[in-house]
């Protein structure tokens, strides 16, 4: 079915990921160490059948930094994996716990990441219910519409702040719909950081992080004029297509951008060769 959806709609190769939440939701580290490595295998398997048309992303432990780390050199280097996804934070010990990867403890794990050269996708997740305050008595504002961008976006730039890319400047991470609403605002992230009287960490500001550190897709965000804003804010050696699917419909997000305003060699580029050159695909 997939297969024949992807024919039907011009999409040469789909790059397959464990759903979320995923190993993220699972608070038992032993268990979650588990339940990675099966889901691995197994898709590992199921990408062996049509290995021209799939390649997949890691699930990872994140619970606990040094499995994660373990696991994804086991995905990259024996299953054949292009990089990992994770589903933004993830609970450990107890559920509805947050954890974030821009503390000490995953220094290791981000020191694999860069020298496996294995991009990283950081996909979104609702705020845990002791965040998700702002949120009450709006429960529309949750999920895609809201609150997977805010949890996301705040998420990656923790990330940056914390020097991480300053240590590892080698890391790749991929943020999906188009930014996660970061690219529209790094000007003024950037100037008010400048005035902040908290200080700032970090070599260089976040607009140049994103450019160096950070690539975009376009999934389940097939808007022109966003889409446009982010070839200027982020160049477009950093953008790639990606439906988003199953969350999203493959006609509409393919058939978008087919006919959005593009050269041809910026839609070749954004369609296909960005996606080659950082996830280092090899195609017939």
């Amino acid at each position: 079915m997939r297969l024949r959806e992807m024919d039907r709609h011009g999409i040469e190769m789909t790059l397959l990921s464990l759903n979320a939440p995923g190993v993220q939701a699972i608070p038992d580290t032993a268990e979650a160490i588990d339940v990675a490595r099966i889901a691995n295998d197994e898709l590992a398997e199921s990408l062996a059948k049509r290995p021209d048309r799939f390649r997949g992303f890691a699930a990872l432990p994140m619970q606990d930094p040094e499995a994660a780390a373990s696991e994804l050199t086991h995905a990259v280097r024996e299953l054949g994996f292009v990089g990992a996804l994770v589903n933004g934070y993830t609970e450990k010990d107890e559920a509805g716990t947050a954890v974030y990867f821009d503390g000490p403890e995953y220094r290791p794990f981000w020191a694999t990441v860069q020298e496996l050269e294995a991009p990283l996708y950081l996909h979104p997740r609702s705020p845990v219910p002791f965040l998700a305050t702002p949120y009450a008595g709006q429960p529309w504002l949750m999920g895609p519409a809201w609150a997977f961008a805010v949890e996301t976006a705040v998420h990656a730039m923790r990330l940056m702040g914390s020097q991480l890319f300053d240590e590892y400047p080698g890391v790749q991470i991929v943020l999906g719909h188009l930014g996660e609403r970061i690219p529209y605002d790094m000007a003024r992230i950037d100037q008010r950081i400048e005035w902040s009287p908290f200080g700032y960490p970090c070599k260089k500001p976040i607009s140049a992080y994103m450019r160096e550190n950070f690539h975009i897709t376009t999934s389940g965000n097939f808007n022109d004029p966003t889409f446009h804003c982010a070839i200027a804010e982020m160049g477009v050696a950093r953008l790639m297509f990606s439906v988003d699917y199953p969350f999203e419909q493959t006609e509409e997000g393919a058939q978008w951008f087919d006919n959005t305003e593009l050269s041809d060699a910026d839609r070749l580029s954004i369609g296909r060769q960005n996606a080659i050159d950082l996830f280092k695909l090899k195609l017939e």
